[in-house]
């Protein structure tokens, strides 16, 4: 037998090592016999899908992915289900949607009585001097009426008695109105002296009384003496609490199948707080926020803005958010014409349109985009002529109306013209359709309200979400509402005919939101070298029946390539 030479040997295992370095890489996932919507126009379809250190490897059928498994490979046998890009909620409040598992929730109430129930119970375990803090109610919601009410409103006087020691501060669905009890406006120091804000009203009666809510502006004084009574708690105690909720928002997001979260509005102690979970790889979805503050304590506050892709991806803030008027449940939507069911009322302009081109300048100045909170038409209208004349020759601004929700016909095809995104939330079209008609009649809700069909005719672009929480932040009551225009309660009907495709409206949740925040070449669709944030559904949203959408469920949600929820 002849030996190999010392050098031959060498030769060998040289090759060996060679040929196992330019092996090719196994991937750490792989997700096969799946129906795979990838949101890719190159390759809209496909059966597998291979990660790889948190990006999409390959995506293509079962056989070309599993021959890049390894033994170290997780397999998830999609089982003919439904896979996706991960949801990416295009306007919500994150910190809040986690505070909102904490106090009281409204938002499924059906009567005034109920929320006074649950007030109650919250008072008999709290100790003399703490406030009540509740969010959801909504007036045009609740199927009993009120006996001792002014406008739709419960006075305040009968809660007050029942809650002589606490604080009660109870905000609007909206968001854009409160209601308070007098232990509440006696802390933020309003009697029936106390004068209306610019930019809100304290609601009375015809004989001068308070009735206890506070719209716009006007609440402004009794949050912040709910915030000064809470800054004389604990450091430790405050940051640990933050902690807590915004781990509640994360696992509420991803049994969602929310893989990112576009925040809508956060200050510059959130945002480093967000910055150095990110960091920390203490975050579980990814995060883009829009700073919000004044344009007098931004000015000079912005030098290390924007933050891009902080803690591999999972952190971004580079937009800045303001308001121009309130949301229409409230009658602070501000409109070109008066109210239907308020005469010679056209809402409330909130900030000063000065105040708005301040910060517009600033967002240019600084190459970050401008998101602005506009419902009513006049608002609408004002923020698109700010929006043109900051942003003349330079096309690929992004900048956003949030909301977007009741345009004058002949604004619509300027969103497209002027390159604005119209960040809508499809849900808050059939939970307000109740009373939109009742506030701006038949004409002006059938040809400018939630008109998403006119504006992608137009050729506009749109974000979708649900505005959490002001609403749920599931995605899929979201999706249906967009496809149907129809209550999933009653079934009654919005409009039908300004309802989006099936295509269109899984476009906004996943593309169209990826686009709103430049980071369409990261995440949005599952393609080569993307973000690995898929989720995998029990329905196929593209093709089942209207009403299956509702009962969808969650089956795994996959963020960075780890599985972060599997129902």
């Amino acid at each position: 037998m002849k030996l190999l030479s010392f050098q031959s040997i060498l030769v060998y295992l040289f090759l060996i090592v060679l040929s196992a370095c330019t092996e090719a890489p196994k991937a750490d996932m792989i997700i096969l016999n799946g129906v795979v919507a990838t949101m890719d126009t190159q390759q809209p379809k496909a059966e597998a899908i291979a990660v790889l250190k948190g990006r999409i490897m390959e995506v293509g059928d079962n056989a070309s992915i599993k021959a890049l498994a390894g033994p170290k490979t997780q397999t998830i046998d999609a089982k003919g289900q439904f896979v996706m890009p991960g949801f990416i909620e295009g306007h919500g409040h994150f910190s809040m949607l986690g505070k909102n598992k904490v106090d009281l929730d409204f938002l499924k109430a059906t009567s005034w009585q109920e929320i006074v129930d649950q007030v109650l119970a919250k008072a008999a375990t709290l100790p003399p001097g703490e406030w009540i803090i509740g969010r959801g109610w909504h007036q045009e919601k609740w199927l009993e009426s009120i006996e001792h009410q002014h406008g739709g409103y419960p006075y305040h006087d009968d809660l007050s008695a029942l809650t002589p020691d606490h604080p009660v501060l109870l905000k609007h669905a909206s968001g854009h109105s409160s209601f308070a009890n007098a232990k509440a406006m006696e802390s933020a120091g309003i009697n029936i002296e106390t004068p209306d804000p610019a930019g809100g009203a304290i609601i009375r009666d015809n004989n001068g009384k308070i009735v206890g809510v506070f719209e716009e502006n006007a609440q402004d004084a009794i949050q912040k003496a709910h915030l000064d009574f809470q800054n004389l708690k604990n450091e430790a105690d405050l940051l640990a609490a933050w902690h807590h909720t915004i781990e509640l928002a994360q696992e509420e997001c991803l049994q969602k199948g929310i893989t990112s979260f576009q925040d809508a509005g956060s200050s510059f102690s959130e945002i480093e707080l967000y910055k150095k979970m990110a960091e920390a790889n203490q975050l579980r979805m990814r995060l883009w926020v829009m700073v919000r503050h004044s344009y007098k304590e931004m000015k000079d506050r912005l030098d290390d803005f924007p933050m891009l892709n902080v803690g591999n991806h999972f952190f971004t803030c580079r937009a800045i958010k303001t308001e121009v008027d309130g949301a229409l449940g409230s009658f602070g939507a501000w409109l070109l014409a008066p109210y239907d069911d308020k005469d010679n009322f056209i809402g409330q302009n909130t900030t000063e349109i000065s105040e708005i081109q301040n910060i517009a300048s600033l967002a240019k100045r600084k190459e970050m985009q401008l998101c602005v909170h506009a419902i009513g038409d006049r608002a609408n209208r004002e923020v698109l002529n700010i929006m043109e004349a900051n942003t003349l020759g330079k096309a690929d601004h992004r900048w956003r109306i949030e909301h977007a929700q009741h345009l004058h016909p002949s604004d619509i095809p300027r969103f497209s013209e002027l390159g604005v995104i119209a960040s809508i939330q499809g849900i808050h079209c059939t939970s307000d359709a109740p009373f939109v008609v009742k506030r701006l009649g038949v004409d002006r809700s059938s040809q400018g309200a939630y008109a998403w069909r006119s504006l992608l005719d137009s050729g506009a672009r749109i974000a979708n979400g649900t505005d959490a929480p002001v609403e749920d932040v599931n995605p899929l009551l979201s999706f249906y509402a967009s496809v149907t225009r129809k209550r999933a309660d009653s079934g009654m009907e919005f409009f039908t005919e300004q309802k989006m495709t099936r295509q269109e409206a899984l476009h906004s949740y996943t593309l169209g939101n990826a686009y709103a925040g430049f980071e369409e070449q990261e995440k949005g669709s599952l393609e080569k070298d993307k973000l690995a944030d898929i989720v995998i559904l029990s329905n196929n949203l593209l093709e089942c029946a209207d009403e299956e959408i509702l009962s969808t469920k969650v089956l795994y949600t996959i963020v960075d390539g780890k599985i972060r929820f599997q129902g």
